[in-house]
């Protein structure tokens, strides 16, 4: 059974950093492309940034808006992969998900293409 657990979500200042994680069990991490999206209320789920499977190259993509502020990061021996956010806005308020896909790379940034979803946990930006 795989499954797909983020942490490290909360209440944090605006200008302030957080680093999101998300645990895998079920799959190797470094065998998919490692998605995070998040959604703010009323809005729909966006593509954050994706950090690509070990075989095609695991190299990082962002969002164009979030490519100066956030960073994904992969451990592969402890099958975890984070997301570091720093100068957080706002904007930033929402829920954050990880997914696992295997969908090719020009698919890396739709959310449907991704096979494994976790929960998610709140990102609340006070400013």
């Amino acid at each position: 059974q795989v499954q797909l657990v983020e942490s490290g979500g909360g209440l944090v200042q605006a200008g302030g950093s957080l680093r999101l994680s998300c645990a895998g069990s079920g799959i190797s991490f470094r065998n998919y492309n490692m998605g995070w999206f998040r959604q703010a209320p009323g809005k729909e789920r966006e593509f954050v940034g994706v950090i690509r499977r070990t075989g095609s190259g695991g190299t990082t993509a962002f969002a164009d808006s979030m490519k100066d502020r956030f960073t994904i990061f992969r451990d592969n021996a402890k099958n975890t992969v984070d997301l570091q956010i720093n100068n957080l806005i706002s904007e930033d308020t929402a829920v954050y998900y990880c997914a696992a896909g295997t969908q090719a790379q020009s698919a890396v940034r739709l959310s449907r293409m991704y096979a494994y979803w976790g929960q998610g946990t709140q990102v609340t930006v006070s400013s």
